[in-house]
């Protein structure tokens, strides 16, 4: 089993949940979030006054899937957030150890 965590731009959350589910992955948590990389931030005028904006906003999509399915998950996000500029975002994937289903007690595979 796989954690896949991609931070990506929010306008794009819904075209990557749309690619995820037409591959078969139905569940994701989704938390509103702030950062940077290269793209370091930029000056904006607010009532006349310019202030530095050095954290952008930003989307972490996490989702808990099987090794088969890794790839193509990859694939579907990378096609569906990408705008071609900088600041489109990251993909993790690290492994999962355990999963639970609080509901039935299911654990592993079955819990995802």
């Amino acid at each position: 089993m796989k954690m896949i965590t991609a931070i990506i731009k929010p306008f794009k959350l819904d075209e990557v949940r749309d690619a995820l589910h037409q591959i078969g992955i139905t569940g994701m948590t989704v938390e509103e979030v702030k950062g940077y990389g290269r793209q370091k931030g930029h000056t904006e005028l607010y009532r006349g006054a310019e202030y530095i904006v050095e954290f952008q906003p930003k989307v972490k999509v996490q989702i808990g899937i099987i090794d088969t399915q890794v790839d193509a998950a990859i694939e579907a996000i990378c096609t569906s957030a990408s705008t071609g500029k900088i600041g489109d975002g990251k993909i993790f994937v690290t492994s999962l150890e355990q999963s639970v289903r609080i509901r039935t007690g299911e654990t592993g595979e079955e819990a995802l």
